[in-house]
């Protein structure tokens, strides 16, 4: 909105001109997030701690000074991130951009689905919420919807084809099986994030780090001249998502200042669904779904860590390879104090971040 009202007067004033670029807004979209976020924050987390009295649900079979450390804590921390996040890219955003649109749509869809589980587990008090058919027919319904209007909107040589790091303009056309692939990404990603979310700060700083690689990302390849330089698919409108890459970093922020442990509130399914299937559905859009899998290398981990215990457990009867997943949890069970475990995860993450990020240059 603000957007359109300054660049009426772009032409008559120098000033007002400068909100017609993408560099400015992004920081204006993510000082606006990060401001909203901490003016609104103690007040939702006043609001929640009334709402909510126990907190979340602790789970019983989780390391046992959770049940400490952790209750009484209230969750659905979402509601902070997405409301900074909305309002950031309602006000710096180009809305007439198809993009911006659905990718915001998406990740409020995941998280009133997010929401939804996080209802169910405080009024009831139990670590299970929405069931995991249930949760994932849903998510599977609105991946559907979002990669359909993806395909409709990308180029017609982009909109069902692979691309690949490390390749100069390497495509694979994949026709239908694209839609497939592409909804498992998104699933994936929202899923991925779920599962990181179990220490204070774990999941909301990976978030912020692939944040500020896709708004990175997003900018070079909406713009045609960088995109040549570097090689990429150039794809005509998707540096506008830089603003809300810039608006989730500063949400991510204004979060992360509550949620530093001790958390004063946690993410909940519906800050982390949310998230993951923004930046799924953001590394679809500019073609770097592969990319994706390597920035948010840390995510992919704490995923197989459970499909390998689980995989495990089953062939075998009942032995594991981790103490407990997904891995953070193995590493608490170890002995390892929280803030270490956290720590060193961020690490790994911008470690992998800085290698997705060197994928645009070697080609």
């Amino acid at each position: 909105m603000l957007y359109k009202f300054l660049a009426l007067y772009g032409t008559e004033n120098l000033f007002f001109n400068l909100f017609r670029y993408i560099t400015l807004r992004s920081g204006g979209a993510l000082l606006t997030s990060l401001l909203i976020s901490l003016l609104i924050g103690p007040w939702m987390i006043k609001y929640l701690k009334s709402k909510q009295g126990k907190g979340q649900p602790i789970r019983d079979d989780g390391p046992t000074s959770h049940m400490k450390t952790k209750k009484g804590t209230p969750t659905m921390g979402g509601f902070l991130i997405l409301i900074s996040l909305t309002s950031s890219i309602l006000l710096w955003a180009d809305l007439s951009n198809a993009y911006i649109w659905i990718t915001l749509l998406t990740t409020l869809f995941f998280g009133l689905l997010g929401f939804s589980d996080d209802y169910l587990k405080v009024t009831q008090q139990t670590s299970k919420g929405i069931s995991a058919k249930t949760k994932l027919l849903a998510q599977l319904i609105v991946s559907f919807i979002a990669v359909g209007a993806i395909m409709y909107f990308l180029p017609e040589n982009l909109n069902s084809s692979l691309a690949f790091p490390f390749f100069k303009n390497m495509l694979l056309p994949l026709g239908w099986l694209f839609i497939p692939f592409s909804i498992v990404v998104i699933v994936g990603s929202s899923n991925a994030v779920n599962l990181t979310d179990g220490l204070d700060g774990l999941a909301i700083g990976p978030i912020i780090v692939a944040s500020l690689c896709f708004l990175i990302i997003t900018y070079v390849t909406g713009n045609y001249h960088f995109s040549a330089y570097l090689q990429l698919h150039y794809v005509p409108g998707s540096g506008e998502l830089a603003v809300f890459c810039g608006a989730l970093i500063g949400a991510g922020l204004g979060f992360l200042w509550f949620n530093t442990p001790p958390a004063s509130i946690f993410m909940g399914d519906m800050g982390s669904l949310a998230m993951g299937g923004a930046l799924g559905t953001m590394s679809i859009i500019v073609k770097n779904e592969l990319v994706w899998i390597i920035i948010g290398g840390l995510f992919v981990m704490e995923t197989a860590s459970v499909i390998i215990q689980v995989t495990y457990f089953k062939l075998t009867g009942g032995k594991r390879i981790f103490l407990m997943a997904p891995i953070h949890h193995h590493f608490e069970k170890k002995g390892w104090a929280e803030t270490t475990i956290v720590i060193r995860f961020w690490i790994i993450s911008v470690v992998l971040a800085m290698v997705g990020l060197a994928t645009l240059k070697l080609r």
